[in-house]
């Protein structure tokens, strides 16, 4: 690879040799460990309801704070360390999330709940925009791969983050989540791993930076087609927000189910996500990325139109393919972006994550307040016609634009 310290530092990623495997699977690692922390968060949502006597609106300001945080900083940091990279940063970063899980484990009001969830988006803020850059040096060239590696990584976590809440919290009281100190100690030791070999991979680079070309678009058009993927973006997060944030309430009230098979369900989903994921990165690598971002979105559509009427089984088979068709947009909406501003992935990888989190805060926010005024099941007929808006998929430039 060559790259330099003061430039973007995935200069000429086609040039690279063999994938970094293990450096790929290290952060793919970490991504797990860090969104099953994360994870855990909505998953005591019940416990922490009953425990403070929270209403709906204030779970969603829950969500909304770390949310916030963890995507206001996001572009700022991926912008900075595309000119001057911090390696380091990953782990310190991470240090921040521990300090946000012991404060949540030991929290006694709300205002130090919100405080808890804002520590641990800003853990998030400083882990993504980096690690995704590391997972881009270390691709070989097959960026789609492995930023699908790494995200499904975080998938992962996502899933199993209510089977760990489910098994070592839920019904043992809020103090059990300081458990999770261990896990954030185990990410931050493998992150000083990973930032040694940044570290080393950036000295030993040359010094003279390659140019980035660009793609064969007008400036305009690239800020079109970044305002298409952000629209797409919201379309998907919106209502994933609605799974992910209130999906156990959903089938508690409507099924009347127990917390523990609530939280079933939700891995169900979870893990459909994970997978969808997987396959979208290497997919777009082979058949284009925007028809990965086209299927992934709008055809969805028919499965979450059908969501709110269904019973307690097709609810959970619905939820699985719905997770399974979405999940497999966001690696490539990523990697395009990526490829229409080449040379600076930390900040398009800072962008776009901080757009997911900061898009499923506000919206989490909004269906809180939403549920306590119209009750659970209203928010998911009213998010059923979000994935419509995967229709702008059309308006995304051509794969022979995209080159020079």
């Amino acid at each position: 690879m060559s790259l330099h310290t003061s430039a973007p530092p995935a200069a000429v990623p086609a040039a690279a040799p063999a994938a970094v495997m293990q450096i790929l699977f290290s952060v793919a690692f970490v991504h797990l460990l860090n969104d099953c922390v994360q994870a855990v968060l909505p998953s005591v949502y019940p416990l922490l309801k009953h425990e403070f006597a929270l209403s709906f609106t204030q779970i969603g300001l829950i969500t909304l704070t770390f949310q916030c945080t963890a995507s206001l900083l996001q572009p700022w940091i991926g912008l900075y360390t595309d000119r001057k990279p911090i390696p380091f940063l990953l782990p310190a970063g991470m240090c921040v999330t521990m300090a946000g899980v012991a404060l949540l484990a030991w929290a006694a009001s709300f205002p130090m709940l919100l405080l808890a969830a804002g520590l641990i988006g800003v853990g998030s803020s400083t882990f993504h925009p980096e690690a995704s850059r590391v997972a881009r040096l270390a691709s070989g060239g097959r960026f789609g791969f492995a930023q699908s590696l790494f995200q499904v990584g975080g998938n992962l976590g996502s899933a199993f983050g209510p089977l760990l809440a489910a098994a070592i919290i839920v019904g043992h009281g809020q103090g059990q989540i300081a458990w999770l100190m261990l896990i954030v100690l185990l990410a931050v030791t493998v992150l000083v791993g990973v930032s040694r070999w940044y570290a080393g991979h950036l000295r030993n680079a040359p010094r003279k930076a390659a140019v980035h070309p660009g793609p064969a678009l007008s400036r305009g058009r690239v800020m079109w087609a970044l305002t298409v993927l952000a629209l797409l973006v919201f379309s998907k997060y919106i209502y994933m927000a609605s799974l992910s944030s209130y999906y156990t309430f959903y089938l508690i009230e409507k099924f009347q189910v127990s917390v523990d098979t609530a939280q079933l369900y939700l891995f169900l989903f979870l893990a459909a996500v994970a997978a969808g994921t997987f396959a979208g990165g290497p997919i777009g690598d082979r058949i284009g990325r925007k028809r990965v971002i086209w299927f992934s979105i709008l055809g969805a559509a028919p499965f979450t139109l059908a969501l709110p009427y269904a019973d307690l089984f097709w609810t959970a088979v619905l939820s699985v393919v719905i997770g399974l068709v979405m999940s497999s947009a966001f690696s490539a909406i990523v990697v395009f972006a990526q490829e229409l501003v080449p040379g600076k992935p930390g900040m398009i990888a800072g962008l776009f994550f901080g757009l997911m989190f900061g898009i499923s805060g506000i919206g989490a926010a909004a269906m809180g307040a939403f549920a306590d005024s119209s009750g659970i099941e209203q928010v998911y007929r009213l998010a059923s016609y979000l994935p419509l808006l995967g229709i702008l998929a059309v308006l995304l430039p051509p794969a022979a634009s995209m080159r020079r």
